[in-house]
């Protein structure tokens, strides 16, 4: 006597669960490119990560989006830099650490409390010092 077969019902639960999690991952993309897009339109918000962000994402859920944001005319440059061996150009670098320290002169001039004012700066100041140790293009 042969017991029923439950490969086919658990086959189903794992095509439900990848399906869900290809989802999410597209949702995870489609966040990420929004903020990119805000990037674009508001000098404040940063583009070219949320897009590497949106193209990591959608590598994982998305391939058709992946290869567009690839071979996008603009962004798919910063983006194949950055996979290649995380290239940062110069010009990034320079415009990254000049916002970072305009936010902190910004947070040094409000009513924050001294433990964010100390804080804050700080930890762009390690951010800064990582993207400078990044190869440049």
């Amino acid at each position: 006597m042969s017991s029923p077969k439950k490969p086919r019902r658990l086959r189903f639960r794992l095509s439900l669960s990848a399906r869900v999690a290809r989802l999410l991952w597209r949702m995870l993309a489609i966040l990420f490119m929004v903020l990119g897009v805000l990037g674009v339109l508001l000098p404040i918000v940063p583009t070219v990560p949320f897009l590497l962000a949106a193209a990591w994402a959608a590598g994982r859920g998305w391939p058709a989006l992946e290869q567009w944001l690839l071979g996008h005319p603009r962004y798919g440059e910063p983006i194949r830099q950055w996979r290649s061996g995380g290239v940062v150009p110069r010009r990034a670098k320079w415009g990254a650490t000049l916002m970072m320290f305009c936010s902190a002169i910004l947070l040094a001039l409000t009513p924050a409390p001294l433990a964010l004012k100390a804080s804050v700066p700080a930890v762009m100041a390690m951010v800064a010092i990582w993207l400078w140790s990044r190869p440049e293009s």
